[in-house]
């Protein structure tokens, strides 16, 4: 329910830093695990969402990006191959209405892919008519507020060699984002040059 998940992030540890035109929230809950979020200052539009999550072992792994781009520098002596930058870049980039998909380096027409929700599954399932492409994902926002996916929400576009496919959010959704928001903005922020509160 979207209750639990609200409560769940009331009672986790919170700090908060507003830095290049963001504000920058770390959460901290009970089982050890990390949500960092970026928002726009002025438009409080989420950029960025990533987790870290204990390990089966017991230490931290890595960040995983859920919304947002990961932007990493290349070391070729240390990676050796780099993946080619012709091939499809799947990145989330939410609007305040939908959840937004963007696969670049997709030059087919419209016509060609198939976007379908398989209900039973949670899962969106991209396919292509000419068998290039094949990718399958779900909704993380939707499965923490216990939410199902619907077909009728999903909107599919095609411009510049980019996929752009938007889930129009419930408003179930809404209501929580505003209520978060709400909630995030009653945090003492930190200033730029303080200690990040987004560690990585």
């Amino acid at each position: 329910m979207a209750d639990n998940w609200f409560q769940s992030l009331r009672s986790a540890q919170k700090t908060c830093l507003i830095q290049d035109g963001r504000r920058k929230i770390h959460f901290t809950f009970t089982d050890g695990s990390e949500l960092a979020e970026e928002y726009d200052f002025k438009s409080d539009e989420l950029i960025v969402r990533k987790w870290k999550r204990k390990g089966t072992l017991g230490g931290h792994g890595r960040w995983e990006m859920e919304v947002g781009e990961q932007h990493a520098p290349v070391n070729l002596d240390v990676e050796g191959l780099v993946e080619s930058n012709v091939n499809p870049i799947f990145v989330r980039k939410d609007t305040k209405s939908h959840y937004q998909w963007r696969i670049r380096n997709l030059p087919y027409p419209i016509a060609n892919y198939n976007v379908t929700v398989k209900q039973e599954d949670r899962q969106i399932v991209i396919s292509t008519v000419n068998k290039k492409y094949y990718k399958k994902f779900g909704i993380p926002d939707l499965d923490r507020c216990s939410l199902p996916l619907e077909q009728a929400a999903v909107e599919v576009a095609h411009a510049n060699n980019t996929l752009i496919i938007s889930y129009k959010k419930p408003g179930t959704v809404l209501d929580f984002e505003k209520k978060m928001m709400m909630e995030i903005k009653k945090l003492k922020a930190s200033k730029d040059g303080d200690v990040d509160c987004t560690p990585s």
